[in-house]
């Protein structure tokens, strides 16, 4: 498995928003919409070993957390409105404390914040922060079931950045440049898709 955690700083978790205006008005969520295409999409087909799990910090009823889970998944379109429809959906529905609530098929989402994410899924891979002073992700051996965490237009706060390192996270960078979140997450599938070809 592949695990991302993508934080949205300022997305909105009410989906009180306009499909027509996720960046400005739904708290620069087309970002964590981007990513969801880059964490599922291949030519015809979607990965099924991924798990995406989109943080959501803005907004009146914050931190709320969508998880898209590739095996499941089905109605993920390429287009960011359908996608960012899917998230919208998953917002409105009534969801309490430790619940975690089907929004469709693949689609869920729950009142996890940041540390809860962290917590859940420290148990099941290991963790890999997407950052500028890492070591190059071609120098880097990829771990089996890889948790790459990453933020959206913002680096993690510093409370954030404090828990990640609590545990023991591998840094890697992409390259010379900075680039934007989405476009990491297609460069890193690709070097582990690499690794593992050459490991066949």
């Amino acid at each position: 498995m592949r695990y991302f955690v993508i934080t949205g700083h300022r997305a909105y978790t009410t989906g009180n928003f306009k499909l027509d205006d996720i960046a400005g008005g739904a708290g620069r969520l087309d970002i964590l919409v981007r990513c969801v295409n880059s964490a599922f999409f291949l030519s015809h087909n979607l990965r099924k070993d991924v798990e995406a799990y989109l943080v959501l910090e803005g907004g009146e009823d914050a931190p709320k957390t969508v998880i898209f889970r590739g095996e499941e998944l089905r109605y993920l379109n390429p287009d960011e409105r359908s996608t960012a429809s899917l998230i919208r959906n998953a917002l409105m529905k009534q969801v309490g404390k430790d619940q975690e609530v089907r929004a469709s098929p693949g689609v869920y989402v729950t009142r996890m914040s940041f540390a809860d994410v962290i917590s859940k899924l420290a148990g099941l891979g290991s963790f890999v922060y997407l950052k500028e002073d890492g070591i190059d992700c071609r120098e880097y051996e990829f771990p089996q079931n890889p948790i790459f965490v990453l933020g959206d237009n913002q680096d993690l706060t510093e409370a954030e950045e404090e828990l990640l390192v609590s545990h023991d996270p591998d840094r890697i960078n992409i390259g010379p440049r900075s680039l934007h979140a989405d476009h990491c997450m297609i460069i890193v599938h690709n070097e582990a898709d690499r690794r593992e070809a050459e490991e066949r």
